[in-house]
């Protein structure tokens, strides 16, 4: 398997129709950060997928481990974030999927030094 097989990128269904507000929300949930990690929500891949809805937008969002302690402030964060960039309400749809590093953001690499 090739290492672009490998990748497994977050898809955000709104970003085609709406190009210039995905760059927007994008930019400002690098902000947030995994305070564990020190990395942003964008470069672990955590954002998952973005649907424009009737009148909001849904943010799908994973975190790196099931039980994180920051869980809740991660998430305030982001939906404050993508609501003061949308001007129009968000709501955030946690799942439960097992992250791993093929989600991050293609051409970042954690360097934690343990490999």
């Amino acid at each position: 398997m090739s290492e672009e097989e490998k990748r497994n990128p977050a898809v955000w269904e709104f970003e085609p129709a709406e190009p210039e507000k995905a760059a927007l929300l994008r930019d400002a949930l690098r902000e947030v950060r995994d305070p564990e990690l020190g990395y942003s929500v964008i470069e672990l891949g955590l954002i998952r997928n973005v649907q424009a809805q009737e009148g909001r937008y849904l943010i799908t969002m994973i975190l790196t481990t099931p039980f994180c302690p920051y869980a809740p402030t991660m998430v305030e964060d982001v939906r404050t974030h993508a609501e003061s960039v949308l001007g129009t309400p968000v709501v955030i749809d946690l799942r439960m999927d097992l992250w791993d590093q093929s989600m991050m953001e293609e051409g970042f690499d954690l360097d934690w030094g343990l490999f």
